[in-house]
């Protein structure tokens, strides 16, 4: 698997996968590239998929570098190191708010941002959620337990086979020693928690940076952490965005129901 240094020679890994246009693909804040393995197989691009510092493959680095700006620089980095000159962002959660600090910072290299269950608001009852789990291993031993109970957990999706939930959790942990562990450095969780002892920030200005790029939001329409309220919000003040509210989805969509892939699709083309 390929790999690079960032600028404090962290090394992070990334799949490189596809011909055409490049579109950078950045994963919820816990997870890694398998995020996008449902969507990939839909998506006509050269999709390149890198697994953020302490995540997935990358190496562990010093948790105060844990923070959105470093892993925006992290992309850059990525982007240099495959010689892009330009890249679009696909940025699920965690990786929309990279997506538009990038745009506030080298608009230029970006061609366009899709942004999967994400915006400037993020609602506290879904930032609950998070810090209740972040960077503890879950109580099941086995897959099998752990599939079993996400589908009862994750009560705001619908329709979604025992096969699907299997594919989730056994991507984002790991079987070890007869248990289940994170496919992260738990010190991840005192990043997150140091960051949401601050005031939280204005990030209105960063969606506003995203202005003159085709722009496509995909949002859980059961999701806990983009309100609908948020959604309609930024549709108000980017009335060309692409948007798909899916159904019997909440945080977040896996991105291969027809109506996201649909939109993706549509975004893709604004792109050509």
């Amino acid at each position: 698997m390929p790999q690079y240094t960032a600028n404090d020679s962290t090394k992070l890994y990334y799949s490189d996968e596809g011909d055409g246009l490049p579109v950078i693909a950045l994963a919820g804040l816990t997870r890694n590239r398998a995020d996008f393995d449902h969507v990939a197989p839909h998506l006509p691009v050269r999709l390149i998929r890198p697994d953020y510092r302490g995540r997935g493959r990358s190496e562990w680095a010093d948790p105060a570098t844990y923070t959105i700006p470093q892993e925006a620089a992290d992309v850059v980095a990525l982007m240099d190191h495959l010689g892009f000159e330009k890249a679009a962002i696909l940025g699920t959660s965690r990786g929309g708010l990279i997506a538009m600090v990038l745009a506030a910072t080298v608009k230029d290299r970006l061609t366009g941002v899709a942004l999967n269950d994400i915006g400037p608001v993020i609602e506290d009852r879904g930032l609950d959620v998070i810090k209740d789990y972040i960077g503890r291993n879950p109580a099941q031993k086995t897959y099998e337990e752990a599939a079993e109970a996400r589908a009862k957990l994750w009560s705001h999706f619908k329709d979604v086979p025992m096969s699907r939930w299997r594919e989730e959790v056994e991507a984002h942990y790991e079987e070890k020693d007869g248990k289940l562990v994170i496919r992260y450095d738990p010190k991840l969780r005192d990043a997150v928690l140091a960051a949401g002892a601050q005031p939280a920030p204005d990030l209105w200005p960063l969606f506003d940076a995203l202005g003159g790029l085709p722009l496509a939001l995909i949002r859980g329409a059961n999701s806990d952490l983009l309100s609908k309220a948020t959604a309609d919000e930024m549709a108000r003040r980017r009335p060309d965005m692409l948007r798909a509210d899916i159904a019997g989805r909440g945080h977040v969509p896996f991105l291969d129901e027809p109506d996201a892939i649909a939109t993706l699709n549509a975004w893709l083309e604004q792109m050509q």
